[in-house]
């Protein structure tokens, strides 16, 4: 089947792009998240993915967005109104999230964890609790019980400590955090001291996390992983019941094909 609808998981710095129909997400882009372009430059950038993916704007019938960057979304409203030239359905407005959101202000709670939230809702509908763990920016582990979406923990993705700790500390370097090991070791110089340390000190605490978590929550509970990061802590620790990269996009098709009442 071709692809019928555009989506757009729009964070603080990246943008995931999929191309889903009716059954699966067929395909997937990552840009960064770049409110300084103009809508012309992003406009024309999606034409090029479609390109490269085979797929022409006539063949699409929506554009589906959850975004967590309010700068960006006039640009976006822009670019697929002048490029795409399909309607644009955003979750919280023309797309609400079918969960009970028991945030104490519920309107404050991130349309991206909502998404993953409903997502693994309906990838997993029997299993009594889910945790999702999502690393991005933020990682963020966001609780699931029955229906109910019960809120959740706020800590700094990997990279954005990495990024501090260089800008805090100048004789620190800037190390990429691509680790072979199984086990922490003593680090015997400073590259595999951070990796190390951030690595295997980010799977400790979501692993920790989760636990606590998993204490006050009915029944099984399933830990679910995705954003960059979770694949690097699924190689070192078996916190996750299963990693999904494409999570939230997913849950993008599925409340578009849910809303019009045909989804699998």
């Amino acid at each position: 089947m071709q692809p019928e609808i555009l989506l757009f998981d729009i964070g603080n710095t990246s943008i995931k792009i999929g191309l889903a129909n009716e059954r699966h997400v067929l395909t997937s882009y990552t840009l960064r998240t770049d409110t300084a372009q103009t809508a012309d430059n992003f406009g024309l950038t999606l034409l090029t993915l479609l390109q490269h993916a085979g797929v022409t704007a006539s063949q699409l019938k929506a554009c589906v967005t959850s975004s967590v960057a309010p700068g960006f979304d006039p640009l976006l409203r822009e670019a697929v109104a002048r490029y795409v030239g399909c309607p644009l359905q955003r979750v919280g407005k023309e797309l609400p999230v079918p969960l009970e959101n028991r945030y104490e202000r519920p309107a404050e709670v991130g349309a991206d964890r909502l998404v993953g939230a409903y997502a693994a809702r309906r990838m997993y509908p029997e299993t009594p609790s889910l945790l999702v763990v999502d690393f991005g920016t933020a990682v963020t582990i966001d609780c699931v019980s029955g229906d109910a979406y019960m809120g959740g923990l706020i800590f700094p993705g990997p990279r954005t400590a990495l990024t501090a700790l260089s800008r805090e500390a100048a004789k620190l370097p800037r190390v990429n955090l691509d680790v072979r090991a199984d086990e922490p070791t003593p680090g015997r110089n400073t590259t595999t001291s951070i990796q190390h340390g951030l690595v295997f000190g980010f799977a400790c605490m979501v692993e920790g996390l989760t636990q606590r978590l998993k204490r006050q929550m009915s029944g099984p509970v399933k830990v679910l992983g995705t954003g960059g990061f979770s694949a690097s802590i699924a190689r070192v620790s078996p916190v996750f019941d299963q990693v999904l990269p494409m999570l939230l996009l997913d849950g993008l098709r599925r409340l578009h094909y849910e809303e019009r009442g045909a989804v699998e």
